[in-house]
């Protein structure tokens, strides 16, 4: 395609000459060039039709263009829109290159016109590609790869090469389908010294069906020395991300993620859904798929969103929410996760570069997840040299008589897992319920001074256990006696009470009441903590959206 936008000049020169031998012979000359776009005047808006004909002019219903391969010969400018007919298929690409495009205020819009969506079907290429551009609304279509474009081709790629310098500004998506790609939806900078785009909004989206990814986000390599983020200012809103299976035959990278986001500053994951991804991902993989996550990022939030069924083909990951490698100021709040095949909620660090700091998991919701690696657990927290860490006030459910008999002898997921290699991690204001699995598994004896648990619900309908480095307890007292933890001025805090939720009793269904995970007790059960006695902001509102009261109770609903 873009040796068809290299050709403008040449092509425009044979229509000078067609001109001149017209004037010469007075005859009619076939095939002369009529450039798609007049050379002055606009914004134009054109359309493309199936009944159409490339000797239109394009410019109106009646008079539609016929081929993608005809529009992109356009050059787009501020304010122009292409617009494709509703409800018809459209075999081919669309490309804006550097020097095309348009702004905030005058943006170059892609869009369909009449009833229902146009469908882009490339052939075995990437659907609609943007490149060293911005200004650019892509709004109403469907985009449907073949054989070729699920290895090869990405539905919408945004592609940043350009030296570093301002990001590319102003992006919006909306109301549209992605399947069928290597990638849904892909936003990357490529190469060692590039900016990416700013101003991103991506709404109201569905990318399925895809082999490595629904949405992805990317940038060059992390430098932790020098952070820097390819990407600024996203918002990403009510995306469904389902069915993006992984690659089997990729072991060297993890595939089948829902949502990712990789070199971002200021991004927020709303109200969006993740769910069925990964099932095929590579057996020998090191690296697995999750529902939602971010890595290389600062100032991530990922809020009242669901992640459930996703899976890895391997050992690791296949889980509904991630805050990896090098992740800074970022917060998951709000967020339903259950029947992952991996943990529910993950903050990790497998990189000792120290960047992995100041984040925050709070007023969410795991309910059976793990049900493939009971290594992890609902929620699990561990890596190199990451610090400052709070987690509170979320309700985790884990439960074995959930599962069939032959899953149900060897998974034991804790609700909360603890490893090594962490500093500075405050652990307060949960619920954690098991029906007989272990509570807590901690990989050492931690100190109150490096891990601090207060204020916690520790309650199990089976035998109660709680594995803290190499000994197991099987009470809240002597675990506290033992360890330091769950006391506040040499007082206890903490309970082992049972807080009333359904959801120890009832099935996962589908989706998953969030409802069953709050406490139906009509004596409340109350202890002495709360994040604002630990000098913690908890924001404004609960799981459900209510608004905090003065004095918390624990768990994810007020």
């Amino acid at each position: 395609m873009n040796a068809v936008k290299r050709s403008r000049t040449t092509r425009a020169g044979v229509g000078v000459l067609a001109v001149a031998l017209l004037l010469l012979t007075g005859c009619d000359v076939p095939g002369v060039y009529r450039p798609a776009r007049p050379a002055s005047g606009g914004p134009f808006t054109f359309y493309v039709s199936p009944d159409g004909d490339d000797e239109n002019d394009g410019m109106s219903p009646g008079k539609p263009w016929r081929t993608l391969d005809h529009a992109n010969t356009a050059n787009f400018r501020p304010g122009d829109r292409l617009r494709l007919k509703g409800g018809e298929r459209f075999p081919g690409t669309v490309t804006l290159e550097e020097g095309e495009a348009g702004s905030a205020a005058r943006p170059v819009v892609i869009e369909s016109y009449g009833t229902g969506r146009a469908t882009i079907a490339p052939r075995g290429t990437s659907g609609i590609t943007v490149h060293d551009t911005a200004g650019v609304e892509i709004r109403n279509i469907a985009l449907v790869g073949d054989r070729k474009a699920l290895r090869e081709g990405v539905g919408i790629a945004l592609r940043a090469t350009r030296p570093e310098g301002r990001r590319l500004a102003h992006i919006r998506i909306a109301n549209v389908e992605a399947r069928g790609f290597q990638n849904g939806i892909s936003v990357g900078a490529d190469g060692d010294a590039v900016t990416g785009f700013s101003d991103v909004r991506i709404s109201d989206v569905s990318v399925h069906h895809n082999l490595e990814s629904g949405l992805v986000f990317y940038g060059p390599e992390f430098e932790a020395g020098s952070p820097s983020y390819a990407h600024s200012g996203l918002r990403i809103e009510r995306v469904t991300a389902y069915s993006n299976s992984g690659d089997p035959d990729n072991a060297g990278r993890n595939t089948g993620s829902g949502i990712a986001l990789g070199s971002v500053r200021d991004a927020r994951v709303m109200r969006s859904v993740a769910h069925d991804n990964g099932a095929r991902s590579a057996a020998d993989a090191q690296e697995g798929p999750e529902g939602i996550w971010a890595y290389d990022s600062t100032g991530v939030v990922l809020e009242n969103n669901r992640s459930y069924r996703n899976r890895t083909g391997s050992r690791v990951d296949g889980g509904g929410y991630g805050l990896d490698n090098n992740v800074s100021h970022s917060v998951m709040q709000y967020n339903l996760a259950y029947g992952n095949d991996g943990p529910g909620f993950l903050v990790y660090s497998g990189k000792a570069t120290g960047a992995h700091r100041d984040n925050v998991v709070r007023f969410n919701l795991s309910w059976d997840d793990a049900r493939k690696l009971p290594e992890y657990g609902g929620i699990v927290a561990y890596g190199s040299r990451m610090k400052n860490l709070d987690i509170y006030n979320n309700t985790v459910v884990m439960r074995t008589q959930s599962l069939d008999s032959t899953q149900a002898r060897g998974n034991r997921s804790p609700a909360l897992r603890l490893r090594d290699g962490m500093r500075d991690v405050s652990v307060h204001d949960n619920i954690l319920a098991t029906d007989g699995g272990p509570l807590i598994e901690a990989e050492s004896s931690y100190l109150p001074g490096t891990f601090q648990l207060r204020g916690n619900v520790y309650h199990s309908t089976g035998p109660w256990s709680l594995n803290w480095g190499a000994r197991r307890f099987t009470g809240l007292a002597d675990w506290r006696t033992a360890s330091g933890q769950e006391l506040l001025d040499g007082e206890p805090t903490g309970t082992g009470d049972d807080p009333c939720l359904r959801a120890l009793t009832v099935p996962v269904t589908d989706p998953a009441g969030a409802e069953n995970l709050v406490p139906r007790c009509e004596d409340e059960v109350t202890v002495s903590m709360g994040p604002q006695a630990a000098g913690v902001d908890a924001g404004l509102v609960d799981y459900f959206g209510n608004r905090l009261p003065d004095a918390l109770r624990p768990g994810a609903a007020q």
